[in-house]
Protein backbone atom coordinates (compact mmCIF):
# COMPACT_ATOMS: atom_id res chain seq x y z
CA UNK A 1 0.00 0.00 0.00
CA UNK A 2 1.24 3.65 -0.54
CA UNK A 3 2.72 5.80 2.21
CA UNK A 4 2.54 8.86 -0.06
CA UNK A 5 -1.09 10.20 2.11
CA UNK A 6 -1.02 7.41 5.48
CA UNK A 7 1.02 4.92 7.48
CA UNK A 8 1.71 1.92 5.59
CA UNK A 9 -1.35 0.18 7.58
CA UNK A 10 -3.69 2.81 7.66
CA UNK A 11 -6.62 3.29 5.30
CA UNK A 12 -6.60 7.08 4.91
CA UNK A 13 -7.49 8.24 1.19
CA UNK A 14 -8.02 6.37 -2.10
CA UNK A 15 -5.22 7.82 -3.53
CA UNK A 16 -3.20 5.06 -1.87
CA UNK A 17 -4.37 2.42 -4.12
CA UNK A 18 -2.60 1.86 -7.47
CA UNK A 19 -3.72 -0.30 -9.88
CA UNK A 20 -1.70 -3.33 -9.24
CA UNK A 21 -2.85 -3.25 -5.75
CA UNK A 22 -6.72 -2.89 -6.39
CA UNK A 23 -6.32 -5.89 -8.39
CA UNK A 24 -4.74 -7.74 -5.75
CA UNK A 25 -7.79 -6.65 -3.57
CA UNK A 26 -10.68 -7.19 -5.56
CA UNK A 27 -8.70 -11.17 -6.64
CA UNK A 28 -8.49 -11.63 -2.19
CA UNK A 29 -12.41 -10.15 -2.60
CA UNK A 30 -13.32 -12.78 -5.07
CA UNK A 31 -12.08 -15.58 -2.62
CA UNK A 32 -13.95 -14.03 0.38
CA UNK A 33 -17.08 -14.08 -1.74
CA UNK A 34 -16.31 -18.02 -1.68
CA UNK A 35 -15.54 -17.98 2.22
CA UNK A 36 -19.06 -16.36 2.75
CA UNK A 37 -20.87 -19.24 0.71
CA UNK A 38 -18.27 -22.19 2.29
CA UNK A 39 -16.66 -20.81 5.26
CA UNK A 40 -13.29 -22.82 5.99
CA UNK A 41 -10.84 -22.17 9.07
CA UNK A 42 -10.80 -18.04 10.11
CA UNK A 43 -8.67 -16.22 8.77
CA UNK A 44 -7.97 -13.46 11.69
CA UNK A 45 -8.82 -15.54 15.24
CA UNK A 46 -8.32 -13.72 17.97
CA UNK A 47 -7.95 -10.34 16.16
CA UNK A 48 -10.56 -7.34 17.78
CA UNK A 49 -11.88 -4.39 15.77
CA UNK A 50 -13.16 -1.17 17.17
CA UNK A 51 -15.81 0.58 15.11
CA UNK A 52 -15.78 4.32 16.52
CA UNK A 53 -18.43 6.05 14.30
CA UNK A 54 -19.27 9.55 15.52
CA UNK A 55 -21.82 9.76 12.55
CA UNK A 56 -24.97 7.12 11.93
CA UNK A 57 -24.61 4.40 9.09
CA UNK A 58 -25.71 1.16 8.60
CA UNK A 59 -24.19 0.02 5.49
CA UNK A 60 -20.77 0.55 6.60
CA UNK A 61 -20.49 -0.34 10.13
CA UNK A 62 -22.70 -3.58 9.84
CA UNK A 63 -20.54 -4.39 6.48
CA UNK A 64 -17.39 -3.69 8.25
CA UNK A 65 -18.14 -6.18 11.60
CA UNK A 66 -20.17 -8.99 9.56
CA UNK A 67 -16.65 -8.47 7.81
CA UNK A 68 -14.76 -9.00 10.81
CA UNK A 69 -16.78 -11.76 12.28
CA UNK A 70 -16.74 -14.04 9.02
CA UNK A 71 -13.06 -13.50 9.06
CA UNK A 72 -13.05 -15.42 13.02
CA UNK A 73 -12.04 -12.05 14.44
CA UNK A 74 -14.07 -9.68 17.08
CA UNK A 75 -15.77 -6.69 17.05
CA UNK A 76 -16.07 -3.92 20.00
CA UNK A 77 -18.25 -1.11 18.44
CA UNK A 78 -20.09 2.34 19.76
CA UNK A 79 -22.55 3.48 16.92
CA UNK A 80 -23.31 7.04 17.51
CA UNK A 81 -19.43 8.36 19.64
CA UNK A 82 -20.18 11.97 19.43
CA UNK A 83 -23.41 11.38 22.31
CA UNK A 84 -22.13 7.83 23.70
CA UNK A 85 -18.60 8.27 24.36
CA UNK A 86 -16.14 10.56 26.46
CA UNK A 87 -16.39 12.94 23.64
CA UNK A 88 -19.54 14.50 25.14
CA UNK A 89 -17.16 15.53 28.11
CA UNK A 90 -15.09 17.38 26.38
CA UNK A 91 -12.52 14.35 25.30
CA UNK A 92 -10.30 14.97 21.99
CA UNK A 93 -10.61 12.28 19.22
CA UNK A 94 -6.63 12.08 19.53
CA UNK A 95 -7.13 11.12 23.41
CA UNK A 96 -10.06 8.42 22.15
CA UNK A 97 -7.89 7.00 19.21
CA UNK A 98 -5.20 6.48 21.78
CA UNK A 99 -7.16 4.55 24.18
CA UNK A 100 -9.25 2.59 21.89
CA UNK A 101 -6.09 1.65 19.88
CA UNK A 102 -4.79 -0.46 23.55
CA UNK A 103 -8.31 -2.10 23.18
CA UNK A 104 -8.60 -3.47 19.41
CA UNK A 105 -6.16 -4.15 16.52
CA UNK A 106 -7.60 -1.78 14.25
CA UNK A 107 -10.04 0.96 14.30
CA UNK A 108 -12.75 2.08 11.77
CA UNK A 109 -13.70 5.31 12.06
CA UNK A 110 -16.20 7.53 10.88
CA UNK A 111 -16.33 11.70 12.11
CA UNK A 112 -18.34 14.77 10.66
CA UNK A 113 -14.71 16.40 10.14
CA UNK A 114 -13.28 16.07 7.14
CA UNK A 115 -9.04 15.39 7.77
CA UNK A 116 -10.30 13.55 11.24
CA UNK A 117 -9.19 10.00 9.84
CA UNK A 118 -5.55 11.37 9.01
CA UNK A 119 -5.41 13.38 12.52
CA UNK A 120 -6.42 9.72 13.87
CA UNK A 121 -4.37 7.78 11.98
CA UNK A 122 -1.01 10.42 13.35
CA UNK A 123 -1.39 9.24 16.97
CA UNK A 124 -2.67 5.41 16.78
CA UNK A 125 -0.89 2.48 17.90
CA UNK A 126 -2.96 0.18 15.27
CA UNK A 127 -4.01 0.79 11.80
CA UNK A 128 -7.07 3.15 11.15
CA UNK A 129 -9.09 2.93 8.51
CA UNK A 130 -11.42 5.85 7.33
CA UNK A 131 -15.37 5.04 7.36
CA UNK A 132 -16.30 8.95 6.09
CA UNK A 133 -14.83 12.08 6.84
CA UNK A 134 -17.29 14.52 6.57
CA UNK A 135 -16.95 15.78 3.28
CA UNK A 136 -13.64 14.74 2.50
CA UNK A 137 -13.48 11.04 1.45
CA UNK A 138 -15.01 7.15 2.14
CA UNK A 139 -12.17 5.50 0.12
CA UNK A 140 -13.55 1.65 1.53
CA UNK A 141 -17.00 2.51 -0.16
CA UNK A 142 -15.19 3.69 -3.22
CA UNK A 143 -13.24 0.58 -3.35
CA UNK A 144 -16.32 -1.56 -3.04
CA UNK A 145 -17.95 0.64 -5.90
CA UNK A 146 -14.96 -0.14 -8.21
CA UNK A 147 -15.56 -3.40 -7.51
CA UNK A 148 -19.18 -3.51 -8.25
CA UNK A 149 -18.07 -1.74 -11.67
CA UNK A 150 -15.28 -5.08 -12.47
CA UNK A 151 -18.25 -7.97 -11.62
CA UNK A 152 -21.10 -5.97 -13.39
CA UNK A 153 -19.05 -5.18 -16.48
CA UNK A 154 -16.22 -6.53 -16.59
CA UNK A 155 -13.75 -4.23 -16.97
CA UNK A 156 -12.32 -0.73 -15.18
CA UNK A 157 -11.17 1.29 -18.40
CA UNK A 158 -13.11 2.90 -21.62
CA UNK A 159 -15.66 3.52 -18.91
CA UNK A 160 -18.46 5.92 -19.86
CA UNK A 161 -19.42 6.73 -15.77
CA UNK A 162 -22.74 9.32 -15.01
CA UNK A 163 -22.64 10.99 -11.89
CA UNK A 164 -25.87 12.61 -10.30
CA UNK A 165 -26.65 14.50 -7.62
CA UNK A 166 -24.64 16.06 -4.60
CA UNK A 167 -21.16 15.89 -5.98
CA UNK A 168 -20.20 18.72 -3.86
CA UNK A 169 -20.99 17.05 -0.38
CA UNK A 170 -21.08 13.59 -1.31
CA UNK A 171 -17.79 12.15 -0.23
CA UNK A 172 -17.94 8.52 -2.21
CA UNK A 173 -17.48 10.49 -5.73
CA UNK A 174 -15.19 12.38 -3.97
CA UNK A 175 -13.09 9.01 -4.03
CA UNK A 176 -14.39 7.04 -6.91
CA UNK A 177 -12.90 9.98 -8.81
CA UNK A 178 -9.43 9.11 -7.59
CA UNK A 179 -10.18 4.99 -8.25
CA UNK A 180 -11.37 6.13 -11.98
CA UNK A 181 -8.72 8.34 -13.22
CA UNK A 182 -6.25 5.55 -12.48
CA UNK A 183 -7.54 3.63 -15.68
CA UNK A 184 -7.37 4.85 -19.47
CA UNK A 185 -10.03 5.92 -21.57
CA UNK A 186 -12.27 7.54 -19.03
CA UNK A 187 -15.14 9.46 -20.13
CA UNK A 188 -17.43 11.16 -17.42
CA UNK A 189 -20.60 12.77 -17.38
CA UNK A 190 -21.03 15.18 -14.11
CA UNK A 191 -25.15 15.88 -13.66
CA UNK A 192 -25.87 17.98 -10.75
CA UNK A 193 -27.68 21.02 -10.01
CA UNK A 194 -25.42 24.27 -9.48
CA UNK A 195 -25.60 24.50 -5.93
CA UNK A 196 -23.89 20.76 -5.69
CA UNK A 197 -21.75 21.01 -8.60
CA UNK A 198 -18.25 18.80 -8.43
CA UNK A 199 -15.41 20.44 -6.51
CA UNK A 200 -13.28 21.78 -9.86
CA UNK A 201 -9.77 20.24 -8.11
CA UNK A 202 -11.66 16.88 -8.57
CA UNK A 203 -12.67 18.04 -12.11
CA UNK A 204 -9.07 18.61 -12.77
CA UNK A 205 -7.39 15.23 -11.28
CA UNK A 206 -9.62 13.38 -14.10
CA UNK A 207 -8.90 15.71 -16.52
CA UNK A 208 -4.88 15.37 -15.79
CA UNK A 209 -5.48 11.57 -15.79
CA UNK A 210 -6.54 12.28 -19.20
CA UNK A 211 -10.55 11.32 -18.71
CA UNK A 212 -13.09 13.51 -20.96
CA UNK A 213 -15.39 15.17 -18.73
CA UNK A 214 -18.47 17.20 -19.47
CA UNK A 215 -21.13 18.46 -17.01
CA UNK A 216 -24.92 18.37 -18.39
CA UNK A 217 -27.66 19.58 -17.19
CA UNK A 218 -30.25 17.08 -19.32
CA UNK A 219 -29.73 13.43 -17.58
CA UNK A 220 -32.03 11.81 -20.17
CA UNK A 221 -29.32 12.56 -22.94
CA UNK A 222 -26.48 12.00 -20.93
CA UNK A 223 -27.40 8.49 -19.91
CA UNK A 224 -27.87 7.12 -23.41
CA UNK A 225 -24.57 5.65 -23.82
CA UNK A 226 -23.70 5.61 -20.48
CA UNK A 227 -21.83 2.23 -18.97
CA UNK A 228 -22.47 3.72 -15.22
CA UNK A 229 -25.18 5.59 -14.05
CA UNK A 230 -23.66 6.44 -10.00
CA UNK A 231 -26.64 8.25 -8.39
CA UNK A 232 -26.59 10.34 -4.98
CA UNK A 233 -28.43 11.48 -2.60
CA UNK A 234 -28.37 15.34 -1.15
CA UNK A 235 -25.92 15.55 1.85
CA UNK A 236 -28.63 18.04 3.81
CA UNK A 237 -26.63 17.30 6.95
CA UNK A 238 -23.56 19.16 5.15
CA UNK A 239 -25.11 22.41 3.66
CA UNK A 240 -23.60 25.31 4.64
CA UNK A 241 -27.20 27.51 3.69
CA UNK A 242 -30.67 27.12 3.15
CA UNK A 243 -31.30 25.51 -0.27
CA UNK A 244 -35.28 26.12 -0.97
CA UNK A 245 -35.21 25.14 -4.69
CA UNK A 246 -34.18 21.77 -3.27
CA UNK A 247 -36.97 19.58 -4.18
CA UNK A 248 -36.80 20.72 -7.59
CA UNK A 249 -33.71 21.19 -8.39
CA UNK A 250 -32.85 17.62 -7.51
CA UNK A 251 -36.35 16.36 -9.29
CA UNK A 252 -34.54 17.25 -12.71
CA UNK A 253 -32.17 14.52 -11.66
CA UNK A 254 -33.99 11.36 -10.75
CA UNK A 255 -33.38 8.10 -12.03
CA UNK A 256 -36.93 6.88 -13.39
CA UNK A 257 -38.38 4.23 -15.36
CA UNK A 258 -38.40 7.00 -18.49
CA UNK A 259 -34.89 7.08 -17.95
CA UNK A 260 -34.15 3.65 -17.92
CA UNK A 261 -35.95 3.26 -21.02
CA UNK A 262 -33.12 5.38 -22.39
CA UNK A 263 -30.15 3.79 -20.47
CA UNK A 264 -28.24 1.26 -22.85
CA UNK A 265 -29.56 -2.53 -22.06
CA UNK A 266 -25.75 -3.51 -20.70
CA UNK A 267 -25.00 -0.22 -18.53
CA UNK A 268 -25.97 -0.46 -14.25
CA UNK A 269 -27.16 2.03 -12.14
CA UNK A 270 -25.30 2.05 -8.62
CA UNK A 271 -25.67 4.23 -5.25
CA UNK A 272 -24.36 4.14 -1.97
CA UNK A 273 -27.19 4.49 -0.10
CA UNK A 274 -29.47 5.41 1.49
CA UNK A 275 -31.69 6.81 -1.00
CA UNK A 276 -33.95 9.52 -0.21
CA UNK A 277 -36.53 9.98 -3.53
CA UNK A 278 -33.69 10.11 -6.15
CA UNK A 279 -34.58 6.74 -7.54
CA UNK A 280 -37.71 5.80 -8.28
CA UNK A 281 -38.77 2.23 -6.51
CA UNK A 282 -39.95 1.46 -9.47
CA UNK A 283 -36.37 0.91 -11.23
CA UNK A 284 -35.95 -1.59 -8.23
CA UNK A 285 -36.97 -4.44 -10.80
CA UNK A 286 -34.41 -3.71 -13.85
CA UNK A 287 -31.83 -6.31 -13.58
CA UNK A 288 -29.63 -2.81 -14.29
CA UNK A 289 -30.28 -1.80 -10.87
CA UNK A 290 -27.30 -2.78 -8.94
CA UNK A 291 -27.44 -1.10 -6.03
CA UNK A 292 -28.16 -3.75 -3.88
CA UNK A 293 -25.62 -5.83 -5.35
CA UNK A 294 -23.12 -2.75 -4.52
CA UNK A 295 -24.64 -2.98 -0.93
CA UNK A 296 -24.08 -6.51 -0.66
CA UNK A 297 -19.81 -6.40 -2.13
CA UNK A 298 -19.45 -4.39 1.06
CA UNK A 299 -18.23 -7.24 3.06
CA UNK A 300 -16.37 -9.55 0.90
CA UNK A 301 -14.70 -5.96 -0.28
CA UNK A 302 -14.01 -4.97 3.76
CA UNK A 303 -12.50 -8.65 4.10
CA UNK A 304 -10.04 -8.65 1.95
CA UNK A 305 -9.70 -4.81 3.12
CA UNK A 306 -9.29 -6.22 6.72
CA UNK A 307 -7.32 -9.01 6.18
CA UNK A 308 -4.50 -7.13 4.21
CA UNK A 309 -4.19 -4.38 6.96
CA UNK A 310 -4.27 -7.13 9.44
CA UNK A 311 -2.00 -9.49 7.89
CA UNK A 312 -0.38 -8.03 5.03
Amino acid sequence: MSQADAGPHHVISARQFDPELLDRLFRSADLMRERITSPTEPLLPGRVMATLFYEPSTRTRLSFESAMLRLGGQVVSTENARDFSSAIKGETLEDTVRIVGGYADCIVLRHPEEGAAARAAAVSPVPVINAGDGRGEHPTQALLDLYTIRAELGRLDHLHVVMVGDLANGRTVHSLVDLLSRYPGQRVTLAAPDRVRMPPEAVEQLREAGAVVVESVDLLEAVRDADVVYQTRVQTERLQEPWPEAGSDVRRFRVTPELMRALPRKAVVMHPLPRVGEIDPAVDADPRAAYFRQAGNGVPVRMALLAMVLEG
